[in-house]
Protein backbone atom coordinates (compact mmCIF):
# COMPACT_ATOMS: atom_id res chain seq x y z
CA UNK A 1 0.00 0.00 0.00
CA UNK A 2 1.39 3.55 -0.90
CA UNK A 3 -0.91 5.85 0.26
CA UNK A 4 -3.16 5.10 3.12
CA UNK A 5 -6.09 7.92 5.29
CA UNK A 6 -7.30 6.86 7.80
CA UNK A 7 -10.24 8.77 9.45
CA UNK A 8 -8.50 11.96 8.04
CA UNK A 9 -11.28 15.14 9.46
CA UNK A 10 -10.09 18.22 8.16
CA UNK A 11 -11.86 21.73 9.67
CA UNK A 12 -11.35 25.51 8.15
CA UNK A 13 -11.30 27.00 11.30
CA UNK A 14 -14.52 26.42 12.82
CA UNK A 15 -15.97 24.53 9.97
CA UNK A 16 -15.09 21.04 9.23
CA UNK A 17 -15.15 20.03 5.99
CA UNK A 18 -13.93 16.37 6.11
CA UNK A 19 -15.46 13.83 8.14
CA UNK A 20 -13.47 9.93 8.88
CA UNK A 21 -12.88 9.33 5.58
CA UNK A 22 -10.42 6.90 4.53
CA UNK A 23 -9.24 5.38 1.24
CA UNK A 24 -5.98 3.84 0.09
CA UNK A 25 -3.88 3.50 -2.90
CA UNK A 26 -1.55 1.07 -4.10
CA UNK A 27 1.69 1.09 -5.38
CA UNK A 28 0.98 1.83 -9.58
CA UNK A 29 -2.64 1.87 -9.33
CA UNK A 30 -5.23 4.50 -10.64
CA UNK A 31 -8.22 5.67 -8.22
CA UNK A 32 -10.39 8.53 -8.49
CA UNK A 33 -11.99 10.60 -6.27
CA UNK A 34 -15.59 11.45 -7.30
CA UNK A 35 -18.11 13.93 -5.47
CA UNK A 36 -19.99 17.06 -6.36
CA UNK A 37 -19.16 20.39 -5.69
CA UNK A 38 -18.13 21.50 -2.16
CA UNK A 39 -17.93 17.41 -1.22
CA UNK A 40 -14.04 17.92 -0.23
CA UNK A 41 -12.57 16.50 -2.77
CA UNK A 42 -10.02 19.12 -3.16
CA UNK A 43 -9.23 19.19 0.55
CA UNK A 44 -8.44 15.84 0.75
CA UNK A 45 -5.84 16.13 -2.01
CA UNK A 46 -4.72 19.16 -0.15
CA UNK A 47 -4.49 17.37 3.20
CA UNK A 48 -2.00 14.77 1.93
CA UNK A 49 0.33 17.36 0.34
CA UNK A 50 0.01 19.71 3.27
CA UNK A 51 -1.57 22.38 2.18
CA UNK A 52 -4.06 21.93 4.51
CA UNK A 53 -4.00 21.06 8.56
CA UNK A 54 -5.19 17.55 9.57
CA UNK A 55 -7.56 18.03 12.62
CA UNK A 56 -8.10 14.21 13.35
CA UNK A 57 -6.85 10.81 11.72
CA UNK A 58 -4.02 9.99 10.07
CA UNK A 59 -1.73 9.55 6.57
CA UNK A 60 0.32 7.13 6.08
CA UNK A 61 2.90 6.95 2.50
CA UNK A 62 4.01 3.23 2.37
CA UNK A 63 3.22 2.45 6.16
CA UNK A 64 5.10 5.58 8.02
CA UNK A 65 3.07 8.42 9.35
CA UNK A 66 3.43 11.76 7.20
CA UNK A 67 1.59 14.12 9.78
CA UNK A 68 3.38 17.21 10.79
CA UNK A 69 5.41 16.78 7.80
CA UNK A 70 5.79 19.84 5.43
CA UNK A 71 4.76 20.10 1.75
CA UNK A 72 8.54 19.38 0.37
CA UNK A 73 9.01 16.79 2.24
CA UNK A 74 6.40 15.11 1.23
CA UNK A 75 7.31 15.69 -2.53
CA UNK A 76 10.69 14.55 -1.34
CA UNK A 77 8.15 11.21 -0.56
CA UNK A 78 7.30 10.88 -4.15
CA UNK A 79 4.36 12.87 -4.08
CA UNK A 80 3.55 15.25 -6.52
CA UNK A 81 0.19 17.69 -6.88
CA UNK A 82 -1.14 19.03 -9.97
CA UNK A 83 -3.28 21.61 -8.48
CA UNK A 84 -7.15 22.76 -10.17
CA UNK A 85 -6.91 24.85 -13.43
CA UNK A 86 -3.02 24.02 -14.18
CA UNK A 87 -1.53 26.70 -12.05
CA UNK A 88 1.70 27.03 -14.56
CA UNK A 89 3.80 30.36 -14.16
CA UNK A 90 2.50 31.78 -16.99
CA UNK A 91 5.78 34.45 -17.44
CA UNK A 92 8.19 31.71 -17.82
CA UNK A 93 8.53 29.17 -20.67
CA UNK A 94 7.92 25.62 -21.16
CA UNK A 95 11.15 24.67 -19.99
CA UNK A 96 11.55 27.07 -16.98
CA UNK A 97 8.51 25.78 -15.78
CA UNK A 98 9.98 21.71 -15.92
CA UNK A 99 12.45 22.79 -14.26
CA UNK A 100 10.65 23.82 -11.44
CA UNK A 101 9.01 20.27 -10.96
CA UNK A 102 12.60 19.05 -10.29
CA UNK A 103 13.52 20.64 -7.14
CA UNK A 104 13.87 18.52 -4.70
CA UNK A 105 17.00 16.66 -4.39
CA UNK A 106 16.97 13.35 -5.86
CA UNK A 107 14.66 15.13 -8.86
CA UNK A 108 17.27 17.79 -8.93
CA UNK A 109 20.37 15.38 -9.59
CA UNK A 110 18.25 13.28 -12.65
CA UNK A 111 16.77 16.14 -13.80
CA UNK A 112 18.31 15.73 -17.43
CA UNK A 113 17.27 11.83 -17.95
CA UNK A 114 13.98 12.80 -16.35
CA UNK A 115 13.07 16.32 -18.78
CA UNK A 116 14.06 13.48 -21.64
CA UNK A 117 11.63 10.98 -20.77
CA UNK A 118 8.58 13.88 -20.24
CA UNK A 119 9.76 15.08 -23.63
CA UNK A 120 9.32 11.18 -25.49
CA UNK A 121 5.86 11.62 -23.62
CA UNK A 122 4.70 15.06 -23.84
CA UNK A 123 6.05 16.01 -27.81
CA UNK A 124 4.61 18.76 -28.26
CA UNK A 125 5.94 20.59 -25.15
CA UNK A 126 9.12 19.50 -26.12
CA UNK A 127 8.90 21.70 -29.66
CA UNK A 128 7.34 24.43 -27.48
CA UNK A 129 10.09 24.69 -24.86
CA UNK A 130 11.36 28.17 -25.30
CA UNK A 131 7.57 29.81 -25.40
CA UNK A 132 6.14 31.70 -22.54
CA UNK A 133 3.89 29.46 -20.48
CA UNK A 134 0.60 31.53 -21.06
CA UNK A 135 1.02 31.13 -24.89
CA UNK A 136 -0.03 27.48 -24.60
CA UNK A 137 -3.83 26.30 -25.34
CA UNK A 138 -5.53 25.11 -21.85
CA UNK A 139 -4.71 21.61 -23.12
CA UNK A 140 -1.14 22.50 -23.57
CA UNK A 141 -1.30 23.94 -20.44
CA UNK A 142 -2.47 21.44 -18.72
CA UNK A 143 -0.40 18.87 -20.35
CA UNK A 144 3.18 21.20 -18.80
CA UNK A 145 1.10 21.12 -15.39
CA UNK A 146 1.07 17.29 -15.68
CA UNK A 147 4.53 17.27 -17.00
CA UNK A 148 6.26 19.11 -14.27
CA UNK A 149 5.07 17.02 -11.66
CA UNK A 150 6.44 14.37 -13.25
CA UNK A 151 9.73 16.36 -13.09
CA UNK A 152 9.61 15.35 -9.54
CA UNK A 153 10.06 11.86 -9.87
CA UNK A 154 6.70 10.86 -8.02
CA UNK A 155 5.71 7.58 -6.87
CA UNK A 156 1.99 9.00 -6.52
CA UNK A 157 0.67 11.55 -9.02
CA UNK A 158 -2.67 13.63 -7.26
CA UNK A 159 -4.77 15.35 -10.01
CA UNK A 160 -7.17 17.70 -9.57
CA UNK A 161 -10.04 17.92 -12.46
CA UNK A 162 -7.18 17.33 -15.14
CA UNK A 163 -10.20 17.72 -17.98
CA UNK A 164 -11.83 20.90 -16.80
CA UNK A 165 -12.80 23.10 -19.51
CA UNK A 166 -10.77 20.59 -22.10
CA UNK A 167 -12.24 20.15 -25.79
CA UNK A 168 -13.06 16.45 -26.29
CA UNK A 169 -10.42 15.47 -28.69
CA UNK A 170 -7.98 16.77 -26.22
CA UNK A 171 -9.84 14.52 -23.29
CA UNK A 172 -9.11 11.71 -25.42
CA UNK A 173 -5.63 12.86 -26.07
CA UNK A 174 -5.06 13.08 -21.44
CA UNK A 175 -6.23 9.70 -21.12
CA UNK A 176 -3.79 8.45 -23.55
CA UNK A 177 -1.27 10.38 -21.87
CA UNK A 178 -2.72 8.58 -18.47
CA UNK A 179 -2.38 5.25 -19.31
CA UNK A 180 1.16 6.08 -20.39
CA UNK A 181 1.57 7.44 -17.43
CA UNK A 182 0.00 4.17 -15.50
CA UNK A 183 2.46 1.94 -17.71
CA UNK A 184 5.58 3.73 -16.30
CA UNK A 185 4.21 2.42 -12.84
CA UNK A 186 3.34 5.77 -10.88
CA UNK A 187 0.00 5.73 -8.88
CA UNK A 188 -2.14 8.16 -9.54
CA UNK A 189 -5.26 9.73 -7.66
CA UNK A 190 -7.14 12.10 -10.11
CA UNK A 191 -10.53 14.14 -9.01
CA UNK A 192 -12.87 14.09 -11.87
CA UNK A 193 -16.64 15.33 -12.48
CA UNK A 194 -17.38 12.95 -15.63
CA UNK A 195 -18.35 9.90 -13.61
CA UNK A 196 -17.94 7.77 -16.11
CA UNK A 197 -15.00 9.34 -17.79
CA UNK A 198 -13.36 8.84 -14.71
CA UNK A 199 -14.56 5.21 -13.83
CA UNK A 200 -13.95 4.26 -17.41
CA UNK A 201 -10.19 5.76 -16.81
CA UNK A 202 -9.55 4.16 -12.67
CA UNK A 203 -8.94 0.26 -10.73
CA UNK A 204 -11.09 1.84 -8.49
CA UNK A 205 -13.30 4.74 -6.88
CA UNK A 206 -14.28 6.79 -3.91
CA UNK A 207 -17.51 8.83 -3.63
CA UNK A 208 -17.67 11.61 -1.14
CA UNK A 209 -21.37 13.46 -0.37
CA UNK A 210 -20.91 16.23 2.06
CA UNK A 211 -17.37 15.77 3.41
CA UNK A 212 -18.23 11.97 4.16
CA UNK A 213 -17.50 8.57 2.12
CA UNK A 214 -20.71 7.79 0.70
CA UNK A 215 -19.04 4.50 -1.27
CA UNK A 216 -16.46 2.95 -2.89
CA UNK A 217 -15.34 0.27 -4.97
CA UNK A 218 -13.78 -1.25 -8.43
CA UNK A 219 -15.20 1.36 -10.71
CA UNK A 220 -16.94 -1.62 -12.52
CA UNK A 221 -19.54 -1.64 -9.76
CA UNK A 222 -19.63 1.65 -9.54
CA UNK A 223 -20.90 2.97 -13.17
CA UNK A 224 -24.30 1.47 -11.59
CA UNK A 225 -24.35 1.82 -8.40
CA UNK A 226 -27.65 3.35 -6.47
CA UNK A 227 -25.69 5.38 -4.49
CA UNK A 228 -23.63 6.88 -7.54
CA UNK A 229 -26.58 7.93 -9.56
CA UNK A 230 -28.50 9.26 -6.51
CA UNK A 231 -25.14 11.52 -5.65
CA UNK A 232 -24.64 12.52 -8.54
CA UNK A 233 -28.14 12.78 -10.86
CA UNK A 234 -30.44 12.80 -7.86
CA UNK A 235 -32.21 9.85 -8.14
Amino acid sequence: MLLELKNLEVAYGDYQVVWGVSLNVDEGEVVTLLGPNGSGKSTVLNTISGLVPVMRGDILVSGASIIGRPTHHRAGLGIAHVLERRRVFPHLTVQQNLLLGAWHREARSKRDATIAKVASMFPILRDRANQLANSLSGGEQQMLALARGLMAMPRLLMVDEPFLGLAPQIVEQMKDIFENIRKTGIAILFIEQNVRLALSMADRGYVLESGRLAVAGESKSLVNDKTVRKVFLGE
